[in-house]
């Protein structure tokens, strides 16, 4: 049976029952903006987690609590910072967390982008670890646990935690309310013990997270990974053949559940007028009629797009009978900008590009077109349907759903995906054109594929990706993590659930969690 938003919406009301389901994360999934006239925007985040998840919110209902980073969120949200979302049809609760210039840039910019993603990208960018960011950290993840207890009040609830901005946040919630049920899932890869453990406070962070119920990441590897970093750090009982972990009293299971997207929207996004627009587009940036390559990416040294402009560069060098007949465009929406690393990157990318620009390019020609900015779903999706192939080069990523939202794009079936190896979607999309990003050559071979591949073989190719994306949707992700939360104690009857059949041998293995409490909450959970 087909995954899909109705399926999801009948399971979290069996699996829910009356727990009050709320998502913890960093990003908030609208923000409300100022613009030039005097009004008021609303605009949808770029990023994989909050495009995954809106749609699971959408279906489930519930709250999700964020930081309420835009520079109008106060005037739109009510005295507790309450708004409902989507604007025009809400059907779930958006709770909006202030915080300090201080707090936000020690807690987000400081440790979270500072020291825990270089620590867990091995991209060889040197993490770096201030006491006091650590100290804002804390005081950050103590804010967000205080206003998640406010929201689950005094009934049940289940708690999804999202990424590395709370791997303190379980614990604190345990601690108050042991009968809540935490889950988390890390959107970014786990590194090896010995890279991990470079970090001064590895031992807190571990213990935070495992005060979760379950932990889940995008891949078995990462699961396998983040065992063996327990295993070196703290005194604690692993259970390798169930991969659950048993420490202060509680246990925490660690599982795979690959996120993906929800194939469905990227017709809403295109629309019925996309050819126009594409017109538009390609008259708006010199493109022509000539075969367009995309990148889309947020500007992050992670995503290898300087190595993707080098072997636009080497393509031509090697191949110089394509000048003139394609272009590159690389959507880079701006990130972390506070960050020097992250400037000193945009400044390359636009170096970068006006020089193989001015050394290949002519007056009526260049090859490669830079979009440093933000970009909504239908510009996005608009440029993955015109594109004859898309390019993601991310250098380590723990899943990159920029290659399945391209997929799932491609209902006529044509396009080509070059793929790094270094992303956990290539363990699923093995169709694509699979890459070694640090290569040059390999990555301009991969982009000459693209641009030469018979339509035959991108349509045998591309069948099979959408036929991946479309049984492992969102929707099925989701409904796998319910299931895998409300199953840690009882097995429910598979005569009297039988689209839960497909679970995974993992879920076939219940576990122990100490609490009384959480063990009633879970049996009603796992009831059918």
């Amino acid at each position: 049976m087909a995954w899909t938003k109705e399926r999801l919406e009948s399971i979290a009301r069996t699996r829910l029952g009356a727990a009050k389901l709320i998502v913890v994360s960093n990003r908030e999934p609208y923000i409300h903006r100022k613009t030039p006239g005097g009004g008021v925007e609303c605009i949808r985040p770029a990023g994989g987690l909050t495009t995954a998840l809106d749609p699971v919110m959408q279906a489930c209902g519930g709250v999700w609590v964020a930081h309420g980073s835009g520079n109008a969120d106060r005037q739109t949200a009510d005295q507790y910072g309450q708004i409902g979302v989507p604007p025009g049809d809400p059907s779930y609760l958006l709770r909006r967390v202030w915080l300090t210039p201080e707090d936000e840039a020690g807690y987000y910019y400081g440790f979270s982008n500072g020291s825990l993603w270089p620590l867990c990208h091995q991209v060889y960018c040197r993490p770096s670890f201030s006491p006091e960011h650590w100290e804002a950290y804390q005081r950050v993840n103590e804010q967000f646990a205080s206003v998640v207890l406010e929201e689950a009040g005094s009934g049940p609830a289940v708690v999804f935690v999202q990424d590395y901005h709370f791997a303190l946040l379980p614990s604190l919630l345990k601690a108050a309310r042991p009968d809540l049920v935490v889950a988390q899932f890390w959107h970014i890869p786990w590194p090896n013990p010995e890279t991990f453990r470079v970090c001064p406070w590895a031992s807190e962070i571990l213990r935070g997270m495992l005060g979760n119920d379950l932990l889940s990441f995008h891949t078995q590897h990462h699961c396998n990974n983040f065992l063996e970093t327990v295993d070196r750090t703290l005194e604690c009982r692993l259970d390798r053949e169930h991969f659950g972990v048993t420490s202060g009293g509680r246990h925490c299971q660690v599982r795979p559940h690959p996120i993906s997207v929800d194939p469905e929207l990227s017709t809403t996004y295109l629309g019925d007028d996309w050819e126009q627009r594409a017109t538009a587009l390609r008259e708006r940036h010199g493109l022509g009629d000539r075969p367009v390559l995309v990148g889309v990416d947020r500007v992050d040294y992670t995503k290898g797009i300087p190595e993707r402009l080098a072997a636009v560069n080497r393509l031509l060098v090697r191949h110089p009978e394509w000048k003139g007949r394609f272009h590159f465009v690389q959507v880079g929406a701006p990130s972390r900008t506070d960050l020097s690393e992250y400037r000193d990157l945009n400044t390359r990318i636009a170096e970068l590009t006006d020089t193989i620009n001015q050394e290949h390019g002519t007056p009526d020609w260049k090859p490669i077109v830079f979009l440093n900015e933000h970009h909504g779903p239908e510009q996005v999706t608009l440029l993955y349907r015109m594109a004859a192939g898309c390019v993601v080069s991310c250098l380590h990523d723990g899943m990159n759903l920029v290659a399945k939202e391209f997929v799932a794009s491609r209902s006529d079936e044509a396009g080509v995906l070059v793929l790094s190896q270094f992303t956990g979607a290539s363990r699923e999309l093995t169709d694509a054109v699979l890459v070694n990003p640090f290569d040059v050559n390999e990555l301009a071979d991969g982009m000459l594929s693209a641009l030469t591949m018979p339509a035959e073989e991108q349509r045998r190719r591309m069948r099979k990706m959408r036929k991946q994306v479309e049984d492992n949707n969102i929707y099925r992700w989701a409904g796998m993590l319910l299931s895998d939360v409300a199953k840690l104690v009882d097995e429910p009857d598979p005569e009297s659930e039988p689209e839960l059949e497909e679970m995974s041998s993992f879920n076939e293995m219940s576990g122990m969690i100490a609490s009384a409490t959480a063990m009633s909450l879970l049996q009603l959970m796992g009831a059918s």
